[in-house]
């Protein structure tokens, strides 16, 4: 984040930056994940840059999910982050160079509500459901979202991505919705594709794709291929956006923490800086913003792929490298 953040500064761009300590340390220090103080002041932001929060892979002391649910899930619900944007540019070590692509991801509602329970936990006979929401409200405003974005975009193609044909009722309503809404945008030609044929789809050929829409399970696990395919989870920024304004957006890098390269110097700074220049085009300063975007991607284009695994560059110098490319 603090590479992020010298990029950002490097544009000339000055924003008056509070820090939260938040995440797997301030649990295991104070046994609080997100207090509600700490929301209320959060809502009162333009926008939010989130960085990676997580435990040490295999550490006992957080439990599963806890921080998931009790931070990073809790934001989106409470400042109903209802978009969540990721989008995909191939570069030079990727297996589609060429590729530019956006997944719309609709972030507040599915599997990730928490609808279910356990029953016996612990016995032979326990029993465990875990429930999917969908609302047409929900679903509509996702879709409509996703139109009006590939209108904007030279190829103005959609695919909707779930699994109709064993999901039948939230299928049902997410393809219904998806044709109805876009009786309303002759100009965006769209598709349907269920969500395993995407996956092989995303490996064969993944120039086929300019916007992606799909719901919050399916987007979640297809966006980590997506990134793997176009240059590595490292490489792959995203925005949790209420497009309303009610509330900030909060913008994130698609990686988790990384901890056996933590502290090292090791770890790939540009999906934090990515995030962090899709965050100055929301807050309107979309000079700066293009500036990081074309920066980002010159310099990734003249990096082999194992510029930083090797020990060429540290991630202070990936961030030194491009703050003076945004400076120029």
């Amino acid at each position: 984040m603090s590479e992020a953040l010298k990029v950002v500064d490097a544009t000339g761009v000055k924003l008056d930056v509070t820090e939260y300590d938040l995440g797997a340390s301030h649990y295991l220090r104070t046994g609080e994940v997100l207090s509600d103080s700490t929301l209320s002041e959060l809502k009162g932001a333009d926008a939010i840059l989130l960085g990676a929060v997580g435990p040490p892979v295999g550490s006992n002391d957080v439990p599963p999910g806890l921080l998931e649910r009790g931070l990073l899930l809790r934001l989106r619900f409470e400042l109903d982050l209802y978009i969540n944007l990721r989008p995909f540019t191939g570069v030079s070590n990727s297996i589609f160079p060429k590729c530019d692509f956006v997944v719309v991801r609709e972030n507040t509602e599915g599997a990730y509500v928490g609808e279910g329970g356990v029953l016996r936990k612990g016995t032979a006979d326990e029993v465990a459901t875990q429930g999917s929401l969908n609302t047409r409200f929900g679903v509509e405003r996702c879709v409509r979202f996703a139109y009006e974005l590939s209108r904007k975009r030279p190829a103005k193609h959609l695919t909707l991505v779930h699994k109709i044909n064993v999901l039948n009722f939230a299928g049902d309503l997410w393809k219904r919705t998806f044709e109805q809404v876009g009786e309303e945008f002759a100009d965006v030609a769209s598709d349907y594709n269920h969500v395993d044929a995407t996956c092989i789809y995303l490996v064969e050929d993944a120039l086929r794709y300019d916007v992606i829409v799909t719901d919050n399970l399916f987007g979640d696990i297809i966006t980590d291929l997506a990134g793997a395919v176009t240059g590595g989870v490292g490489f792959a920024a995203s925005a949790n956006l209420n497009p309303t304004r009610k509330y900030p957006s909060m913008f994130e890098p698609v990686h988790g923490a990384a901890w056996d390269i933590a502290g090292t110097g090791r770890a790939n700074p540009l999906a934090a800086i990515r995030s962090a220049g899709i965050m100055l085009d929301y807050l309107g300063e979309s000079e700066a913003a293009d500036k990081i975007a074309t920066s980002v991607l010159s310099y990734a284009y003249n990096m082999s792929g194992s510029w930083l695994d090797t020990g060429e560059l540290s991630t202070q110098q990936v961030g030194d490298g491009l703050a003076k490319m945004v400076s120029q």
